[in-house]
């Protein structure tokens, strides 16, 4: 699968482990199955979440600079 997605040029890996990115093309499909579900999920009175991307402390420390100014805000995962 992984190689498919990159050869089409659907997606990039991310410097985060186990995260990708979606091309434009990769993103227009995503687009057309969110709203795919998102049309089953109402006629079956269900919700829609959003669950928010993790990204590494380590990563984030090689911007310090940058996340000084929102780091109050940020949610550190301790355990998992």
């Amino acid at each position: 699968y992984t190689d498919i997605v990159k050869k089409a040029e659907l997606v990039d890996y991310s410097s985060v482990k186990g995260c990708m990115i979606l091309r434009p093309y990769g993103y227009a499909i995503w687009e057309n199955i969110q709203k795919e579900l998102d049309t089953q999920f109402k006629q079956t009175d269900h919700e829609n979440v959003y669950m928010p991307m993790f990204i590494p402390k380590s990563l984030l420390q090689k911007e310090a600079d940058h996340v000084e100014g929102f780091a109050p805000e940020l949610a550190w995962v301790t355990h998992g």
